[in-house]
């Protein structure tokens, strides 16, 4: 009888061990919102991630629908829930520290992802250094304006770190040509209609005075160029910059229409999820995705940094098809 026992003992022992190695890890990815296509590529990417294809990962995209509010309700959630890590592209840099706040209580770790937060309490980072970005779009327009004349800026929801961060870079740059105007300086919240109706105005209010539009996004951009087409206008006369490298913008790129930078969505969101894995495991795992091979700048380094920046690549002639093969 007591051989029986000990026999039954081991027997569910052994049943519960391999339960628990079978047992998914649980994490969420809360971006900002999914309308635009970029956060549309991010998503798609952390679902092609091979921990989640192989079912290592049980995986959750939440919408955030563009406000902190529901943001923070979908972090309560997921405490609820019990999740074993979250990734963040939060909508506003300092209301996201609530959402932060929230998992840290309930003892969950946070990778944030794209955009920032006003938080210590990240386990680590992943995104591109936006600054940089701005400064780049902003030099290319007044550069191909020769540094005088008048521009416009269609920035991005206000509040959020890509705003921010953009419009310091875009400033930087536009600090170098003290001959050169803005003109106009509005919110278009990411979105190309919204660009659109703004780009539509101001072209009525500065007639032939538009020199450049420096816009936050490609979406934006991609408004603006709508704009200026529908009001019957010659493209050539505008000098337009977006960032993203979205789908459309690469043709618009093709087509000289505008200039644009990549903004590498696949590698943020798929280095996040690497991460997330790693603290969620407790660092019992080595990263799956292919983008540390691809990105030699940016080492793993043991999934031990704080902030890994994923580095950004002007589209060009050169590599707009290399680009435009990857969306099919």
């Amino acid at each position: 009888m007591k051989r029986l026992m000990i026999a039954l003992a081991s027997a569910t022992a052994l049943l519960a061990s391999s339960a628990m190695a079978q047992e998914k890890i649980k994490i969420g990815a809360a971006p900002y919102g999914l309308n635009a296509e970029f956060m549309q590529i991010w998503a798609a990417a952390l679902q092609e991630h091979p921990a989640v294809k192989s079912g290592e990962v049980e995986l959750t995209v939440f919408d955030g629908r563009y406000d902190a509010l529901v943001q923070q309700d979908q972090f309560k959630t997921m405490a609820t829930q019990k999740y074993n890590a979250i990734i963040f592209a939060p909508i506003d840099v300092d209301a996201g520290a609530a959402a932060v706040q929230t998992a840290a209580d309930a003892g969950i770790p946070v990778i944030g992802s794209n955009t920032r937060v006003n938080s210590d309490l990240l386990t680590s980072y992943v995104g591109s250094d936006d600054t940089i970005s701005g400064y780049m779009e902003a030099k290319t327009v007044l550069d191909k304006i020769g540094c005088k004349g008048n521009v416009v800026i269609l920035e991005g929801p206000i509040g959020q770190s890509a705003q921010i961060s953009r419009l310091e870079g875009n400033k930087k740059a536009l600090a170098e040509c003290p001959d050169v105007k803005i003109l106009e300086d509005q919110t278009a919240n990411w979105s190309r209609a919204e660009a659109q109706t703004l780009m539509e105005n101001w072209l009525t209010s500065h007639p032939n005075q538009i020199n450049g539009v420096i816009g936050q996004n490609d979406e934006m951009a991609l408004g603006a160029i709508e704009a200026i087409k529908a009001a019957g206008l010659d493209l050539k006369s505008f000098t337009i910059a977006g960032i993203d490298g979205i789908t459309d913008a690469l043709h618009a790129v093709k087509a000289g229409e505008m200039t644009s930078i990549l903004q590498d969505a696949r590698a943020q969101a798929q280095g996040a999820l690497d991460l997330a894995i790693f603290a969620a495991k407790k660092g019992d795992y080595k990263p799956q995705s292919d983008i540390w091979a691809t990105y030699k700048d940016m080492p793993w380094k043991d999934g031990k940094e704080k902030i890994y920046n994923v580095p950004w690549t002007p589209v060009t002639a050169e590599n707009v098809d290399q680009l435009l093969a990857t969306r099919k």
